[in-house]
C-alpha cells in the first residue's frame, strides 16, 4: 500500500508530487486529463479548464514561481498561459515526476475505512487503499450562476465566463458581462477592442481597479511582510494613496466608485479597463432587475438590448469524490472548515492544497503546504489537538469576516505573508 493518493496534476498536484518524491514518501497521482497543467492548459481535455486563448497571469512571474524553480528571465513579467504550461512541463521534467502521474484516470470516490485508511475508487473500476489523501482538484472549474436567478427570460445567448474561450464568441454582438472580477474585465476588454458591438459591465458594487504596473514596477511587488503586519486601516490608507498615484480616480475614467472598502474583496487587476472605459468602449450599468426577451432592465430603471449575457459570477468549490460527507458538500456556501486551510479536524489524513485565494500568488503557498504535509506524514511535526484546531478555525473565520463580506466569493481569502508565516510556524511544532 502506498502512503499517499494525490488527486489532480495541476499547479498544486505537481508540486505535491515533487515534494513527496524528494521526501521518499510513496504516492500515486491521478489526473483525469491526458496531461499536466490543470486550469492553465487551454482547452484541457479534462473538461474543466477556465483558460481563454488570450489569458495572461495577473501576478508577476517572480512572485508566482515555485521557490526552487524560477520562471525564465526571457518570460514577460505577466506571462501568457502558454508560457505557464511550458514552465509546468519543464518543472515536471526537471524533477522527474511525470512517470508518477496516472493520466486519463479520475478519482470518483474517497471513503474513510474503520482502520483510518482511505479507499479510493477510480473511474476505470479499480479500487486502491492509501494512508493519506492530498486533494488538489482546484476551485475554478464549477461555474456559479446568480442565485436567485434574475426575473424574466433572456432570449439571447447566455454563457458563464468559464465557457468563454476566444473573441470569436463575442464578435459582432452587443454583450452584457455580469460581474467585475478579473475574468469579467478581461473579457470586456477583449470584446471592446474588437469594436464590433456594444460592451457593458453590470455590477452591484463595482470594484477597486488595480493596475498591473506602478510606473515601471509590477504593482503587486509593493506587497511585503512588513506592510502585511500593519493595521488594516493603515494598509487601506497606504493602498489608497498608491492607487491614486498610479491611476487617479477611477470614476474619472467612467468606472463606478466602489461601495466596498479597499482590501475587503479580492483585487480586480487590469491595465486596460480604465483606458477602454475612458474612451467609451466599455460602459457600466447597475445590477439587473429583469429580462424581457433581449431587453435587460437594470435597477436604475434604464434598459438596453443585448445579444449575449456572460455571467462572470465565480465558481463553486466542489469535491465530487467526497460529496457523501456533509463536511465536504459545500458547493452552495463555498465554506469549508479547515485548519490552516489544509486539514479538517475530523479527517486529519485528508489534506487540501491550493484551496485559498491569497492577495498574492497561490503556487508558492501550495508548495509550502506540501512541505508541511510531508513533515506530518514523516512524523517530523505534529498537529494540535482537535479542540485547538477548532478554536483556530473559528478565529480565522472571525478575522476573515471582519475584513471581507460574508459571501461565497470571499471564503478562501488569505494574506499571503501572514498565511505563509502561520504555516512555517506549524512546521516547527515539535513531535
Amino acid at each position: 500500500m502506498k502512503q499517499i493518493c494525490i488527486i489532480g496534476a495541476g499547479s498544486s498536484g505537481i508540486v505535491a508530487a515533487k515534494t513527496m518524491k524528494e521526501n521518499d514518501i510513496s504516492f500515486d497521482c491521478f489526473e483525469k486529463g491526458s496531461d499536466i497543467g490543470g486550469n492553465w492548459r487551454f482547452n484541457n481535455d479534462n473538461g474543466v479548464s477556465s483558460a481563454y486563448r488570450s489569458l495572461h497571469i495577473n501576478t508577476n512571474r517572480i512572485a508566482m514561481a515555485y521557490t526552487d524553480f524560477p520562471m525564465p528571465d526571457d518570460y514577460p513579467m505577466y506571462p501568457h498561459h502558454s508560457h505557464i504550461i511550458k514552465y509546468f512541463e519543464k518543472y515536471v521534467e526537471h524533477f522527474g515526476i511525470r512517470d508518477y502521474i496516472t493520466f486519463n484516470t479520475a478519482v470518483t470516490e474517497v471513503s474513510q475505512q474503520p482502520d483510518g485508511t482511505y479507499k479510493v475508487k477510480l473511474d476505470n473500476g479499480e479500487t486502491r487503499t492509501y494512508q493519506h489523501i492530498i486533494v488538489a482538484n482546484g476551485h475554478h472549474w464549477k461555474p456559479r450562476m446568480p442565485t436567485p436567478a434574475f426575473k424574466g427570460t433572456f432570449t439571447g445567448e447566455i454563457i458563464h465566463s468559464h465557457y468563454y474561450k476566444e473573441s470569436e464568441q463575442v464578435k459582432g454582438k452587443d454583450v452584457l458581462i455580469v460581474g467585475i472580477g478579473n475574468s469579467a474585465v478581461d473579457i470586456a476588454a477583449e470584446a471592446a477592442r474588437l469594436h464590433t458591438g456594444k460592451v457593458v459591465i453590470s455590477t452591484r458594487s463595482s470594484a477597486h481597479i488595480t493596475p498591473s504596473w506602478l510606473f515601471s514596477m509590477p504593482f503587486d511587488m509593493l506587497a511585503n511582510p512588513l506592510t502585511s503586519k500593519l493595521p488594516l486601516s493603515l494598509q487601506r490608507l497606504t493602498l489608497k494613496l498608491v492607487l491614486w498615484l498610479a491611476r487617479g480616480k477611477q470614476e474619472n475614467f467612467g468606472v463606478p466608485k466602489p461601495k466596498r472598502k479597499l482590501l475587503s474583496e479580492h483585487p480586480t487587476v487590469s491595465q486596460d479597463l480604465l483606458h477602454l472605459s475612458g474612451r467609451g468602449a466599455i460602459k457600466f450599468k447597475p445590477n439587473i432587475k429583469e429580462f424581457k426577451g433581449k431587453t435587460v432592465v437594470f435597477e436604475d430603471g434604464s434598459s438596453q438590448d443585448f445579444d449575449m449575457v456572460i455571467y462572470a459570477t465565480g465558481y463553486k468549490i466542489s469535491f465530487p469524490f467526497l460529496k457523501h460527507y456533509a463536511e465536504f458538500d459545500i458547493e452552495e456556501s463555498n465554506s469549508i472548515r479547515l485548519y490552516k486551510r489544509v486539514i479538517h479536524p475530523d479527517f486529519p489524513n485528508i489534506f487540501f492544497i491550493g484551496l485559498l485565494q491569497p492577495l498574492g500568488a497561490i503556487m508558492p503557498l501550495a508548495e509550502l503546504q506540501t512541505r508541511w504535509i510531508a513533515k506530518i506524514v514523516k512524523g517530523e511535526c505534529k498537529l494540535p489537538q482537535k479542540e485547538e484546531m477548532m478554536r483556530s478555525i473559528e478565529e480565522d473565520a472571525k478575522k476573515l469576516h471582519k475584513q471581507f463580506d460574508e459571501s461565497p466569493r470571499h471564503t478562501l481569502e488569505v494574506d499571503f505573508f501572514g498565511y505563509k508565516s502561520s504555516v512555517e510556524k506549524e512546521m516547527k511544532r515539535a513531535k
